[in-house]
């Protein structure tokens, strides 16, 4: 599906590299329907299938790492995931008070797993760090999984995008809500991400990708803010929409295009471009 992908998006638009965009942004220069490709969080499927077909079709795209995950580390939301799906019960009992009025889930056919990991993502995605590590590991001894270290990139992968010429920007070292953090902590997650993607790549990283993203409740003015002071040169938001000038090119909207079809998938584009003033820039995420 995604080679089917970047083959329409590819006849439809001028993919650029998003450090040259957002340059060209500033500079005016952006040809007619410019558009980058960005991936969050560093899946190891970014190296092993998403590389390749980019690379057949000639295009780029920006990959934002959490650089906490790389070497054997799993997410918080796929050490929920990876419990209810590895788990071999047909009910799943919770560690007490993990979900407030729930002892147990059902787990007795695929759609049941997925409604339970629904459930579980929903009540711990905005517990602070230290409490949602904590709730993640009781809920994988509760299901009585051994979790996978597969999942992200190892650095040799992460290296490899860069030497294939895509973008590597920072994206915190443990993904967390920013905005939930006090401010040495945001600066430093964004600090510390940035200088061991630097040392994986041996190259300096100018971009970033807020965890999560959306504006006002992923994270705040103030993040914006430590985005400059941390170094980087530009960000992307989850907030859906189309650059142009004038833009807050620390705060670069970004949305998904989920359709399957090549109409419906063509139109979703044009649709969040209608707004627009072209010449345009959009960031069309696949994470």
């Amino acid at each position: 599906r995604f080679d089917a992908i970047c083959g329409w998006v590819r006849r439809w638009a001028n993919v650029l590299p998003l450090d040259e965009a957002v340059q060209r942004l500033a500079e005016g220069s952006l040809p007619a329907r410019a558009m980058c490709i960005t991936f969050d969080d560093g899946y190891a499927d970014n190296h092993d299938v998403a590389l390749p077909i980019l690379q057949r079709h000639g295009l780029t795209a920006t990959f934002f790492v959490a650089s906490g995950f790389i070497d054997g580390g799993i997410m918080w939301n796929d050490r929920v995931i990876e419990a209810v799906r590895l788990c071999s019960h047909a009910v799943l009992r919770l560690p007490d008070g993990l979900v407030p009025g729930r002892n147990e889930l059902d787990l007795s056919s695929w759609t049941a797993r997925r409604q339970a990991a629904d459930v579980l993502l929903k009540v711990l995605k905005y517990q602070p760090f230290a409490q949602r590590l904590q709730s993640t590991e009781a809920l994988a001894a509760a299901a009585g999984v051994r979790l996978p270290d597969h999942l992200m990139m190892r650095t040799p992968q992460v290296a490899a995008l860069a030497r294939a010429g895509m973008g590597v920007g920072g994206h915190t070292v443990n993904h967390p809500i920013l905005a939930r953090l006090d401010e040495a902590q945001a600066l430093q997650e964004m600090q510390d991400g940035k200088r061991a993607l630097e040392a994986m790549i041996q190259s300096p990283v100018h971009l970033f990708a807020y965890p999560n993203g959306r504006p006002g409740t992923d994270y705040t003015a103030r993040d914006v803010a430590l985005a400059r002071r941390a170094g980087f040169k530009a960000a992307v938001s989850t907030a859906s929409g189309a650059a142009q000038a004038g833009v807050d090119t620390y705060q670069l909207p970004r949305f998904t295009p989920w359709d399957q079809s090549r109409l419906r998938f063509g139109a979703r584009l044009a649709m969040n471009l209608r707004a627009a003033i072209r010449p345009s820039l959009t960031t069309a995420d696949h994470a």
